[in-house]
């Protein structure tokens, strides 16, 4: 065989291999691991942090993301017989209370895949207090992590106005390296998230052009259903719930299967290390435009009481889900649900039956993305 026709050959077989690989089969799908959000089940102060692993343990779960409210929660709990209050800033406090926390855990069988959220990291400027302050929380969060036994941060994309952090790229990089490199030192990674009301990185393409340039072995993505699909195709501030700016809702729908499709194609798998999964509902009527008293956008107040379990909502999350998959990626899916209902203001449940419901709906979700 001349080869030409040798290379042609084998060109072929390892794209069939390749593509037989990330196939989405019932099989391949099989063994996706599933963690739980802490600051996402729970509607009154009587669902501690105690209660939060019972039910997500006995649900099915294998992991949690710990959330920090939740950390401070339970410190200001244990240490309210000794008159002490616990401050984000108390770190040697905090870490006490992490050990207990991973002691929970363990006996939960649940393991400690991130610590998050830790927010507005990048882009202050030199020698400002921001940017102090900035890696002040990180290197305490480092020691918190170390504490809890994770090895994972998460970080989502900065959503500080502009006129504080500017719109240079090469900066927020060169921060989110340091970050990196911080943490590298102690064997710990960087999951990078894009917030879809970020100042400057709202969606994927963002955030993997950033990984891409922070270049670090241990800087990877957090990839999230609503995230992307409330940004890309759904938007609280219109009637239809869907963006609108100039484009069709058919071109806006063939545009994001088109991101999916290249998201696909373009991200390794093994530079996804998690993928959070929401959906979101259709507010009622649309949201102001406006930023509100603290200064939150529409898609941020959006995201803070108006996601429920995939299928609750209106987003295309399968699309999202899939695309993810389609890399490859067989990883954590972590459930991040704040569902206050379809008008934002909060839903009575009991946890145990809430966290049950999103183990059946992590069945129902995996069904809908095997190839028909």
């Amino acid at each position: 065989m001349p080869d030409s026709r040798l290379e042609a050959f084998f060109a072929s077989e390892r794209k069939y291999n390749a593509e037989r690989k990330n196939a989405l089969t019932k099989e391949s799908l099989a063994s996706i691991p599933v963690a739980y959000a802490s600051c996402s089940i729970g509607c009154k102060p009587s669902h501690t942090l105690s209660g939060k692993l019972d039910a997500i343990a006995k649900a099915g779960f294998t992991a949690i993301e710990l959330s920090m409210p939740d950390l401070l929660d339970f410190a200001n709990l244990t240490k309210a017989e000794e008159g002490k209050e616990v401050g984000p800033y108390n770190f040697d406090e905090l870490c006490t209370v992490a050990t207990e926390v991973k002691r929970l855990c363990n006996s939960h069988n649940l393991r400690i895949l991130v610590i998050q959220p830790f927010a507005n990291f990048e882009g202050w400027p030199e020698g400002s207090s921001e940017r102090e302050d900035a890696f002040t929380r990180l290197r305490g969060w480092i020691r918190i992590m170390q504490a809890a036994g994770t090895d994972m941060l998460q970080v989502g994309s900065s959503d500080s106005p502009a006129e504080k952090i500017g719109t240079d790229r090469s900066r927020f990089v060169k921060d989110l390296q340091e970050l990196a490199d911080l943490l590298a030192e102690k064997g710990l990674r960087v999951a990078y998230e894009n917030w879809c009301w970020s100042t400057h990185a709202p969606d994927w393409k963002d955030v993997w052009d950033i990984c891409q340039k922070v270049d670090r072995s241990n800087s990877g993505l957090c990839l999230d259903t609503f995230q992307s699909a409330g940004g890309e195709w759904g938007d609280p501030i219109t009637a239809s719930g869907m963006v609108e700016d100039g484009r069709s809702p058919e071109q806006v729908t063939a545009d994001w299967q088109a991101s999916c499709k290249k998201l696909a194609s373009t991200i390794p798998a093994e530079k996804i290390f998690f993928l959070q999964i929401s959906d979101a509902y259709k507010p009622k009527s649309p949201f102001s435009k406006d930023v509100d008293e603290s200064g939150l956008r529409p898609r941020g107040r959006w995201s803070h009481d108006f996601r429920p379990l995939p299928f609750k909502g209106y987003l295309p999350t399968v699309d999202f889900a899939k695309a993810v998959l389609g890399t490859g990626f067989r990883g954590y899916f972590s459930y991040e649900i704040f569902d206050g209902g379809p008008e934002g203001k909060g839903i009575d449940y009991e946890m145990k039956g809430f966290a049950r419901e999103a183990i059946e709906c992590q069945k129902k979700l995996l069904e809908a993305c095997v190839d028909s």
